[in-house]
């Protein structure tokens, strides 16, 4: 068993897939219009037969409470690997992403949090090597 596809809600599916092609770098997988949304996937560049990334539309009544929870409570919706968390929080800085937690050393992992803008806290994570 391995995992295919995951998910983020997105409030705008055209915006989402800017910000995570042209911002955070992925590449897009699918792009099927099914009616008045798509069925959007992005994947890393660095693994485009990995794992894929659904933009999925935010139009169920849950979704507006469930993810304004999260983020108040500052917890991310997703977290992605980097090989550098000081230097990808320079380039999406760069970028103009807001982040709402800038690097910080947690022992064996170094982890920031960004806005994606489209409604969701995002987290980077570089894993530490063992001494």
């Amino acid at each position: 068993m391995r995992i295919n596809l995951t998910g983020v809600f997105v409030d705008d599916q055209q915006k989402a897939l800017r910000f995570y092609t042209e911002t955070l770098g992925f590449r897009v997988k699918h792009n099927i219009p099914l009616g008045e949304h798509a069925w959007i996937t992005v994947v890393s560049a660095e693994a485009p037969e990995g794992t894929e990334l659904l933009l999925e539309p935010d139009g169920h009544p849950a979704v507006a409470p469930f993810r304004e929870a999260l983020v108040a409570d500052g917890i991310p919706s997703a977290s992605f690997a980097v090989d550098d968390a000081g230097a990808e929080h320079e380039r999406l800085l760069a970028k103009g992403v807001r982040f709402v937690q800038p690097p910080t050393d947690l022992g064996s992992v170094i982890t920031a949090v960004f806005d994606d803008s489209c409604g969701n806290l995002i987290q980077i994570m570089e894993e530490k090597g063992q001494p």
